[in-house]
């Protein structure tokens, strides 16, 4: 059994308009290059962040869990499944947020968007593992966690 799952995110879409129309006011405001380099400038953030977290994808490595946001891939994550102690289908709150955060007495959370995740304890620790298919997600984990407790 394997699982490779990938959630696109909306506002990416929407920092690459931004993007776009930032793009544009620089063409009409040229003629100061100050405004238009600023312009420039903050378009490009945002195609940057955009590209780092324009989905996410949570997919087997045989014997690790991978989490990657991407297309720019910047953040991953491996995670063996030696080290999963348990797994269940869970939501994240407004606190952790969206992104890659760690938060005191919560743990770490990697989410795209939504609030649905998967709470995995892993050596100890709280681990949120953000999917718009969670249930599929914690039914791998489960069967990967069975199969290395035999």
């Amino acid at each position: 059994m394997t699982y490779c799952h990938t959630q696109h995110a909306p506002l990416a879409k929407l920092l690459f308009a931004l993007a776009v129309a930032l793009g544009i006011a620089a063409w009409y405001s040229r003629d100061q290059v100050p405004v238009m380099l600023t312009q420039l400038g903050i378009a490009a953030t945002f195609v940057v962040v955009a590209s780092m977290f324009a989905w996410l994808k949570v997919s087997d490595e045989g014997d690790n869990l991978a989490i990657r946001y991407g297309p720019l891939p910047v953040f991953r994550k491996r995670i063996p499944y030696s080290s999963i102690r348990s797994v269940e289908a869970s939501r994240s709150s407004i606190i952790d947020g969206w992104g890659i955060h760690w938060v005191p007495g919560r743990g770490w959370t990697y989410n795209l968007w939504g609030f649905n995740c998967a709470k995995l304890t892993v050596d100890g620790h709280v681990l949120r593992v953000g999917s718009d298919d969670v249930n599929n997600l914690v039914d791998f984990l489960q069967s990967k966690m069975a199969l290395s407790n035999k």
